[in-house]
């Protein structure tokens, strides 16, 4: 197959087709812009310390001119990048639901090319381009976005000083993988939703569940849980990169976030059970049998979402070790006699502000491809909508099933997003210490080395415990539920449209 025609067959379709390549296009750019913004912090260098050969150490230069201490500070940067990650996330789950939008009208189109004499790879590859193209659109225009908005915010002051790294630009390896791995991600999903059609130029595979799905995505919790712990294990044994500790870590929070959204399928199919065997009257009866009969879609809609939330609780979980590590270090500066510094006490502060911000933003995102996730599901079925409104089905019965289909499966499946997150942190950091240190001293300063009487002193000891942060914790699901009633009121607007019995309808 020629590329002129490749790339034919694989931009044609209707106007959701489109929206699909656009809202695809859309999420990859955020996405890239977030995974450039944390290259961009992996690039800097200096605050390290350096040994020199008469045994001294000294900084590094190169970051003094930051004003943040979360740029000057080496030890505090692979945090940075670690929330710039977790950030990354929702988004890329935005992306995947986007390019499953449309996709029964996608599948028959490409049955038709299979019918018209297409190969399954050719098929197959049709379907490849399609999503790679949005990706790399998308990932084009993140790239142009970073370039932008790094110019427009780079105001260094008189002294030279700057809030944002905007003087230094991504390694070439992070920048590639930063604008690749959209594109990617794109290309391997498209891949694995046309193997229905790959089978069969007709599009039906037929699917035959005897058992609901097993509990088995909690044993990726506990691996996840696991490995969170692993790298805070080994520093103390051994001296561990921060990058090592960051991946391990954020490989652990990924397993988490994965055990999450897979166990979903469990959740759902037991919720739909519970609804079958115990509910009364065809609301709950006929939303019981819709999630048991397709148990993943819970993962499929709250992907996103749940994902989200587990980055919340975990925001939480730091947002008051942030807190309690600078009351302690207050109360230790007191103990000693030292004035307690106010820029010192809202760096802390600062802070826990940057981290509840970006779970605003990671709910935002994920609220938004939870009501692409959802339109899309009723507008693949709306024949079958259409067929239970001619045969006499009340629009309220319609309307109550799918607000009973979406919060079944979300309220404890919620529960288990923020706890798991929560308890990320907590499992690692649920006290913090300030203080103990020895000091050696000479009693008499002009004696030497040699014939000197050492005294040895200990500063005090503060440790206080992390607080479950229950306000917060209650705020995020209270808001993340109102958010999916919102999503649900919009989806039973779009069920409307779509019960009209022109869509029974097959030419």
């Amino acid at each position: 197959m020629r590329a002129a025609t490749l790339f034919r067959l694989s931009t044609a379709g209707t106007r959701t087709d489109t929206l699909r390549t656009v809202l695809t296009a859309t999420s990859a750019a955020l996405a890239s812009t977030t995974l450039l913004a944390a290259a961009t912090v992996a690039a800097i260098r200096g605050g390290e310390l350096a040994e020199q050969p008469d045994g001294t150490t000294w900084l590094t230069p190169g970051a003094e001119h930051y004003t943040s201490p979360l740029l000057r500070e080496p030890g505090l940067r692979p945090g940075v990048i670690f929330g710039l990650l977790l950030l990354t996330l929702p988004v890329l789950a935005l992306a995947g639901q986007c390019i499953r939008l449309g996709a029964p009208a996608r599948d028959r189109r490409l049955a038709a090319i299979r019918l018209a004499g297409a190969t399954p790879a050719q098929a197959v590859l049709i379907a490849v381009a399609e999503t790679v193209v949005a990706g790399i659109l998308g990932s084009v225009a993140g790239f142009g976005i970073f370039v932008g908005v790094r110019r427009i915010l780079h105001d260094p002051g008189p002294d030279g000083a700057l809030t944002l790294p905007t003087d230094v630009f991504p390694a070439p390896v992070p920048l590639i993988v930063a604008i690749a791995v959209v594109p990617v991600m794109a290309g391997l999903i498209g891949l694995v939703l046309m193997r229905g059609v790959a089978v069969t130029p007709l599009g039906v595979v037929r699917r035959h569940r005897k058992n609901g799905p097993r509990p088995w995505p909690g044993l990726a919790i506990g691996i996840g849980f696991v490995l969170f712990n692993v790298p805070v294990w080994l520093s103390e044994r051994m001296v561990l990169s921060g990058y090592v500790f960051g991946a391990l870590m954020l490989v652990g929070t990924l397993l988490v976030m994965v055990g999450v959204v897979v166990g979903t399928g469990w959740i759902s199919y037991t919720a739909g059970w519970l609804l079958h065997r115990f509910g009364h009257g065809p609301v709950t009866l006929l939303a019981g049998r819709r999630m048991m009969a397709d148990p993943w879609n819970g993962s499929r809609t709250l992907a996103a979402l749940l994902g989200a939330t587990v980055i919340g609780g975990a925001a939480m979980g730091y947002h008051a070790l942030f807190v309690t590590q600078g009351l302690a270090e207050d109360r230790f500066n007191a103990l000693i006699g030292m004035p307690v510094d106010p820029e010192h006490a809202a760096f802390y502060v600062n802070s826990a502000q940057l981290v509840l911000v970006a779970v605003g933003v990671g709910v935002a995102v994920s609220a938004a491809g939870l009501l692409v996730a959802l339109a899309e599901s009723v507008v693949s079925r709306r024949r079958t909508y259409a067929a239970l409104t001619a045969s006499g089905t009340p629009g309220r019965v319609l309307s109550g099933t799918l607000l009973w289909q979406t919060l079944a499966p979300l309220v404890p499946a919620l529960g288990l997003a923020i706890t798991a997150g929560l308890v990320l942190v907590r499992s690692v950091y649920d006290e913090v210490t300030v203080g103990g240190g020895i000091i050696e001293a000479c009693i008499d300063p002009a004696a030497d080395a040699e014939t000197c009487v050492r005294t040895t002193t200990s500063d005090p000891v503060v440790t206080l415990p992390v607080p479950v942060p229950w306000g917060q914790l209650v705020l995020l699901g209270g808001g993340t539920v109102l958010a999916m009633l919102v999503v649900a009121g919009i989806g039973m607007l779009v069920l409307r449209s779509s019960t009209d019995l022109e869509e029974i309808r097959t030419v």
